[in-house]
């Protein structure tokens, strides 16, 4: 067979890891490839779901005796503690594994600490192969557990010149069969769906992820987050289905900010408590500008289609800028044609100061 190096396994490994993307929660998206002593490939996994072997063991799994000698690589640090699984170090040196070579550290405190122990343990470890490209294929999940709230997305649909719907509030469809099917595979790859009470009200959505043709339910259903600050949402709307679980949050629930909504750094910081890395903000533009307006916004989606209205509500509300020289700079870093409509994806430009 043909050697492999450590940076074409790493390739393979964040290719791996993606395959865990939705179904891993809290957990990472990881991969790991095995090249035994004269450097074939040997062995290779992913972690698959929350609970589930870690990519590591499943590679070891593979690769038996043929891993004593051999380097492992894999996109995450290896975790070092005792939790639904055991330390994937322990069975890196069991296993004999010379060599570890890591794509980035583990920020989580508690799992974090397996590169010292392999050293410790004589094992070679190299850290940083191709960081960027494993720092984007998890970057939900690194950027919640870094700063302790989810990694939020803003997905919203207009028209070319902006309008989210029509003078009379009608809104189905403007964007295309092909970029709605786009966002239910979108809806399942994150945790939470948020959304606004006005929203739920005006448009009735069930927020779950479905196969648009068949109309059946995804496997797993991201939680459906209702921001209602003073609890309007009707008993019969389709949020409280039963399809998904579903939780109205109102001021009682978490306190008020000074506008007496609810708080919404308090809203992620308790989604977070209860497992969820990434969040989908669906709706509307009101609840759009508040996060922006607190810089609670990590990725914006934005489906556009090729129509013009002219007037209805815009996609977005205030976001708090009130001059040219505070607006919210974005950097683009993909446009794709979906159907007749393009899906454009930016990141909000770090501000300075």
């Amino acid at each position: 067979m043909v050697s492999v190096s450590a940076d074409a396994a790493m390739r393979r490994a964040i290719e791996l890891a993606a395959r865990g993307l939705g179904s891993t929660s809290p957990n990472p998206v990881v991969g790991c490839v095995l090249l035994d002593a004269d450097g074939e490939l040997v062995g290779e996994g992913f972690h698959a779901y929350a609970g589930g072997p870690h990519a590591e063991i499943v590679a070891l799994a593979q690769a038996g005796a043929r891993a004593r000698g051999g380097t492992a690589v894999v996109t995450l640090e290896p975790c070092d503690h005792t939790g639904r699984t055991g330390p994937c170090t322990g069975a890196l040196i069991r296993a004999g594994v010379a060599r570890v070579v890591i794509g980035v550290g583990d920020p989580n405190l508690v799992a974090s600490g397996g590169a010292e122990t392999l050293r410790a343990a004589g094992v070679e470890v190299e850290i940083g192969v191709r960081a960027a490209e494993v720092e984007a294929g998890n970057i939900a999940w690194l950027t919640a557990v870094r700063r302790g709230r989810p990694y939020v997305i803003w997905k919203y649909a207009s028209t070319l010149d902006g309008r989210s719907a029509a003078a009379d509030g009608t809104s189905m469809w403007i964007t295309s069969e092909a970029a709605r099917m786009d966002v239910h595979a979108l809806r399942g790859t994150v945790d939470a769906v948020i959304a606004g009470v006005g929203t739920v009200i005006a448009d009735d959505p069930r927020l779950t992820a479905r196969n648009l043709r068949d109309g059946s339910l995804a496997i797993r259903q991201p939680l459906r987050v209702v921001v209602d600050s003073s609890g309007r949402t009707p008993a019969d709307a389709r949020v409280r289905d039963g399809a998904a679980r579903t939780w109205v949050v109102t001021t009682a629930d978490l306190g008020a900010n000074k506008d007496d909504r609810v708080d919404l750094e308090a809203l992620l910081a308790e989604l977070y408590q209860r497992g969820v890395r990434a969040a989908l903000l669906e709706g509307g533009p009101t609840l759009a500008g508040a996060f922006l307006a607190l810089g609670l916004v990590d990725k914006v989606i934005g489906y556009v289609a090729p129509k013009l209205l002219g007037a209805g509500p815009a996609a977005l509300a205030d976001a708090g800028p009130r001059t040219i020289s505070e607006v919210i700079d974005l950097d683009f870093v993909d446009i794709t044609q979906v159907g007749p409509d393009l899906r454009i994806t930016a990141l909000p430009r770090k501000r300075e100061g």
